[in-house]
């Protein structure tokens, strides 16, 4: 059943990742948290991630608008490196608060509240009609990438920035999902980085444990699988739906993130 659990997940959370930019990782690690102890969760799921955008770029990565991977990416590293370095400072912070609901235990932090109040704010472009058909001029762009590095480096939700940003930049679908994949591998690289000589090299220590690597692989494999069956289908999807979805899902992560459910 776990195996089936972590398969069908990592399935249907890269095909939506794909159309959006965004939420393999934000969605997948919740998942791993049933079977792990968080810090294997995390783990696994930057495993699964960086591992699915690199196949992600196999498909789509040739769409790619390079101007705006450059004005949107470089400024996207820089800021992801200090945003790691200051996420290794508050590992030992207290959360804000905690609740218990339905038997379980969820703890507000600092970081998720403020990247929540941010992702919510970012979904009003998407879904509330008369703010959707703002354009972000693409001046802004490097802004925008600076933001979501910095926060991809901090809290691990690069994407719902990242995506908050490109879906206003003019661009159709393939060339949006090919440059939001190679934005996101950009930042993955960065990041992991900083992680990998810290705590994460302890933790992917812990993933050969028990079943880890088992459903590690599961995951990555449908994870491929999802990516692989939604970029046969990339030319028929319209920019329209993908911020419909963009926008749900950002409602969805924002509230789970600033209520300590995610």
């Amino acid at each position: 059943m776990d195996y089936f659990i972590v398969g069908l997940a990592s399935l249907v959370v890269s095909v939506l990742a794909l159309y959006s930019g965004f939420g393999l990782g934000t969605l997948l690690m919740p998942i791993f948290s049933l079977f792990f102890p968080i810090p294997v969760a995390v783990a696994s799921t930057a495993a699964v991630h960086l591992s699915n955008n690199i196949f992600k770029i196999i498909f789509v990565g040739k769409n790619a608008d390079w101007k705006i991977v450059l004005r949107f990416g470089i400024p996207a590293v820089a800021l992801a490196i200090p945003g790691a370095l200051i996420l290794l400072q508050m590992v030992n912070i207290n959360p804000l608060f905690t609740y218990n609901l339905g038997g379980n235990q969820f703890m507000v932090t600092t970081v998720n509240l403020v990247v929540a109040v941010l992702i919510l704010i970012f979904a009003g472009f998407e879904l509330i009609p008369n703010v959707r058909e703002v354009q972000f001029p693409k001046k802004y762009i490097p802004l925008g990438g600076a933001l979501s590095g910095f926060f991809g480096g901090l809290s691990g939700h690069q994407g719902a920035l990242r995506s908050a940003v490109l879906a206003k930049a003019g661009l159709d679908t393939p060339v949006f999902v090919g440059t939001a994949s190679v934005c996101a591998m950009m930042v993955d690289v960065s990041r992991l980085t900083v992680y990998g000589f810290t705590f994460f090299s302890n933790d992917f220590s812990l993933i050969s444990q028990g079943n880890s690597v088992v459903l590690v692989g599961v995951a990555t494999v449908f994870a491929f699988l999802g990516t692989f069956i939604s970029s046969r289908f990339i030319d028929k999807v319209t920019m329209k739906t993908v911020r419909l979805v963009v926008g749900i899902l950002l409602v969805g992560i924002g509230i789970g993130l600033g209520s300590g459910i995610l």
